[in-house]
């Protein structure tokens, strides 16, 4: 059995994600697809527009097999963090065959050779990145400059590191490497816009440009035409009775939290130095708003994005111990939770049941019984954090909040 996995946000599904699910499927020749997908915070520091079991929904109806959520602490991580609980993930599932990224450059052997060299560290490496990093270049600067220092013929593809999908294609392979894991990296090359790019395009505009064009007022309905028919009609749907949630929206208790812990600091939070900590302190009064307060905080080293994640590090009080532990004690992924999957797709959950080195779990009250006890906490604690998410949703939609442990998963 060949099984492709796709590590995703879906937020929102476009005509782009759908064909690199149906490329993903040509190149593994894959018999099923499992998604592992971010919950309702995303790793580049937002939140999800709309909820994760309707982002599995559409997932489900566009061509995926099974959907498994990616717990929040990797969800909302740097790149390196991401691939690691993503790959992870999908080396303990037992089934997957391959794994299929998109990418600026396309080229799965160039990806794969500067993940070898960033993966190996070597002294010569080391001494050159240390030595630029001392001359105060910028981390990504100073790795550049080390890496033609090792790889002189990568100097004509070099700008492969400043592009957002290669960054995380590279990671998964470093990943791949380091777990020894058989799964077998592909990538498709992205077409239409960037990952950063606003502008809408005719029938393939980024993610960004269609959250961007739903927050400035712009109806659904306009932005059929960049969508699949199945996720089209979905979220249209789902606005009936909803509405898009912002980053602003978590502004009062992002607030409230900084006020509450001042006088501690909040370097004992995940990716939060301390020259970020002052800064959040010596900041403070001027808060006027969530994405306001990241712009203030933003410099030339530490880039918008970064600020926003290290802020629902502080909101959803994910701590650096408990990452360490989860890494460490637990192995950084000890269960698999099912969000959704296709009825038709049962051979597949035979496989998985067959080979996985972690629990599947389909229903949230059987957990405690079937993990660890450490396990149990870190799972709990992702619940906590999917459930400020839809306190949200709840008080803008003027609807009641979905209850983790009664939402029944999605079966189509």
């Amino acid at each position: 059995m060949e099984v492709a996995g796709i590590v995703c946000e879906y937020n929102p599904f476009h005509n782009g994600h759908l064909y690199q699910l149906q490329k993903a499927k040509e190149l593994a020749n894959a018999d099923y697809t499992i998604i592992i997908m971010g919950g309702n915070f995303m790793q580049r520091g937002t939140p999800a527009i709309m909820d994760k079991y309707t982002r599995a929904k559409v997932a489900l109806s566009c061509g995926a097999d099974l959907v498994i959520e990616l717990p929040s602490y990797y969800s909302t991580g740097s790149a390196e963090y991401f691939a690691l609980g993503a790959v992870s993930l999908l080396e303990k599932l037992g089934a997957v065959t391959h794994i299929c990224f998109g990418s600026e450059c396309g080229d799965i052997n160039l990806l794969q050779k500067i993940a070898g060299i960033l993966l190996e560290e070597s002294p010569e490496f080391q001494n050159c990145l240390q030595s630029h990093l001392r001359s105060g270049e910028t981390y990504p600067s100073a790795r550049t400059a080390a890496l033609i220092k090792i790889a002189p013929e990568l100097s004509a593809n070099i700008s492969v590191l400043n592009s957002p999908n290669n960054i995380l294609g590279i990671e998964y392979i470093k990943n791949i490497m380091k777990l020894e894991s058989s799964i077998t990296p592909l990538t498709t090359k992205r077409y239409g816009s960037g990952y950063h790019d606003m502008r809408l395009g005719i029938n393939q505009s980024s993610a960004t440009a269609l959250r961007q064009a739903l927050w400035s007022g712009v109806k659904i309905s306009e932005l059929a035409s960049q969508l699949p028919e199945q996720s089209f009609q979905i979220l249209e749907d789902y606005f009936q009775n909803n509405e898009l949630i912002h980053l602003n929206d978590f502004s009062e208790i992002l607030y409230y939290k900084l006020l509450a812990e001042r006088d501690n600091g909040f370097t004992d939070y995940v990716d939060v130095s301390q020259a970020l900590s002052d800064r959040i302190c010596n900041n403070l009064y001027n808060f006027d708003g969530y994405e306001a307060f990241c712009d203030l905080l933003k410099t030339r080293e530490v880039t918008y994005s970064r600020i926003s994640r290290c802020l629902y590090h502080i909101l959803l009080n994910m701590r650096k111990s408990d990452l360490d532990s989860y890494i460490n004690e637990l192995g950084v992924t000890p269960y698999a939770r099912v969000l959704g999957f296709k009825k038709e797709a049962s051979p597949l959950l035979s496989e998985i049941d067959k080979y996985t080195s972690i629990p599947l779990i389909t229903k949230l009250a059987d957990a405690s019984q079937i993990l660890t006890a450490p396990a149990y906490e870190m799972l709990k604690k992702d619940i906590t954090v999917n459930d400020i998410y839809s306190s949200i949703r709840a008080s803008k939609a003027k609807v009641p909040m979905y209850n983790e442990y009664s939402t029944p998963i999605v079966i189509l």
